[in-house]
């Protein structure tokens, strides 16, 4: 095993992560040195992440790891995408990102639409309609000081690595969130933009997962002890690319689920699916490492018991995740149902009170077996579509990301969806982001041999479907029947 390490950092919207990854020519370890919050602020006008703070967790982390003696090969960085930063002419930051759960991009929806309709930006981005993405919060601040200040967006990977680096670049599979992106092109749909009335100077050049941005600035060389020749490396810096690089295994009748605050529902192509039947779907098109495409559709995911967890912290039971899974592993069958991408559920706050509301009970651990019986419904109604919209059969999930060790949300998928379900690895954007490193340093080549090293350094653990098929039918038909009273409400 070699004593030189990929540095990767993995920052989802809970919590992130330092992970130090040896290759050694057959596997690669992966070494979880640090773990910190990733925190953000509710202000007068709005939520915020604390964009410094994680900066100051990055230089702090690679000073400990130097400290340490460890011989730091390279740098990457993968997190959440649509969040940015906005640069003044000067390269400063001119205020802390906006966060996605703030609620303002909702707002102009509608604006956006009577602009360009629906049809021509799904047409040209392939992305999902999420009230929250780029383009949406962009417009939200229309005629802002900030926007008409701003000289370059970056997204949040990719400005923590400009404070590393200097840099001011888009990678691309994270870029690919904003829907901004050209699906087909791979570049800014610039006229897009302009019809839009997006100011177009803001966007920085793309870059590819597996370039090289380049050394550190001489300040974080100061601060952290490491050589200025250090590379930092733009990895799939989508967390959910750098997971799904780290998929075991992938092409016709696999799909994956990478579980984690969101759950990632998709498959990987080839070439983007922009039809009609896909929009109606609401499916996104976002670019994978290697010019692939992740046709995904997000689902809640376990946000939805990260904040029932923190409301009931705060009344004083402490809870850990094992102990919440089986506590609705435990409860009855047959209980309430609702869906778990309800709006009313995106945004921080008494998360116990509205999935009450929506059970007819407050009891915990029914509510908590409604959580997870909706995922895992939902789970199936999403690849059920994704089957229809790409005409091939999903046999096999592979579950990826911190949801892989929940056995119970896992065997519970495999009962609902009637799918085998490969849980692991439990760290796959760490592990991805090591991989796309170690591409960029041209120790492993195509994605065919960097899943060859994922199988060779993890175990999985295989959920087969119960053989009773009848109760797990008999739940996904009344979630449709839930899913059809929804529609005629609206």
């Amino acid at each position: 095993m070699t004593s030189a390490a990929q540095v990767a950092f993995d920052l989802g919207a809970e919590s992130g992560r330092a992970v130090l990854g040896r290759f050694d020519g057959d596997r690669v370890d992966l070494d979880e040195v640090h773990r910190f919050p990733t925190r953000s602020a509710r202000l007068p006008d709005g939520l915020y992440w604390d964009a410094l703070g994680l900066f100051d967790e990055l230089t702090r982390t690679l000073a400990e790891v130097h400290g340490a003696g460890a011989e730091v090969r390279g740098v990457g960085i993968d997190a959440w995408g649509v969040d940015f930063g906005l640069l003044d002419a000067a390269g400063s930051l001119i205020g802390n990102p906006l966060h996605h759960r703030d609620g303002r991009g909702a707002s102009v929806v509608d604006q956006a639409f009577r602009r360009v309709p629906f049809e021509d930006v799904y047409e040209t981005t392939g992305i999902q309609l999420l009230p929250f993405n780029t383009l949406f919060q962009l417009l939200a601040l229309e005629g802002s000081s900030a926007l008409e200040r701003a000289e370059t967006l970056l997204l949040i990977p990719d400005l923590l690595a400009y404070w590393l680096t200097g840099e001011r670049r888009a990678e691309a599979t994270n870029a690919s969130t904003t829907q901004l992106l050209d699906a087909r092109a791979g570049d800014w749909a610039r006229e897009l933009v302009r019809r839009l009335g997006i100011p177009a100077r803001i966007l920085p050049p793309i870059v590819e997962a597996g370039s090289v941005l380049g050394g550190f600035l001489p300040g974080v060389t100061k601060e952290t002890g490491l050589p200025r020749e250090t590379p930092v490396v733009a990895v799939a810096s989508h967390d959910t690319a750098s997971a799904v690089v780290a998929v075991p295994a992938a092409g016709a009748g696999t799909a994956y689920i990478s579980s984690g605050t969101w759950s990632l529902v998709g498959v990987e192509l080839d070439e983007p699916v922009l039809t009609e039947r896909a929009r109606a779907a609401n499916l996104t098109n976002e670019r994978g490492f290697g010019g692939t495409i992740r046709l995904l559709r997000n689902v809640m995911g376990l946000w939805l018991v990260q904040e029932c967890r923190r409301a009931w912290l705060r009344d004083g039971a402490a809870l850990g995740y094992a102990e919440l899974a089986q506590l609705a592993a435990d409860a009855p069958t047959g209980g309430p149902l609702f869906d778990p991408d309800l709006p009313e559920l995106l945004a921080p706050g008494d998360m116990p009170a509205r999935i009450a509301a929506l059970c007819g009970t407050s009891d915990r651990q029914v509510l908590l077996r409604a959580i997870f019986d909706g995922l895992a419904c939902k789970y199936r109604f999403v690849l059920d579509e994704i089957e229809r919209v790409t005409d091939c059969r999903i046999d096999t999930i592979h579950a990826i990301g911190g949801g892989a060790r929940n056995a119970f949300l896992c065997r519970l998928t495999a009962d609902v969806t009637r799918r085998a379900v490969v849980a692991g690895p439990v760290e796959a954007a760490a592990l991805g982001n090591v991989l796309v490193q170690l591409h960029a340093f041209g120790d492993v080549g195509s994605l065919t041999e960097m899943r060859e090293l994922v199988r060779a350094s993890t175990t999985l653990e295989v959920y087969e479907p119960d053989a009773d098929e009848a109760p797990w039918s008999e739940l996904y038909n009344r979630f449709l029947t839930l899913l059809d009273s929804e529609v005629l409400a609206t």
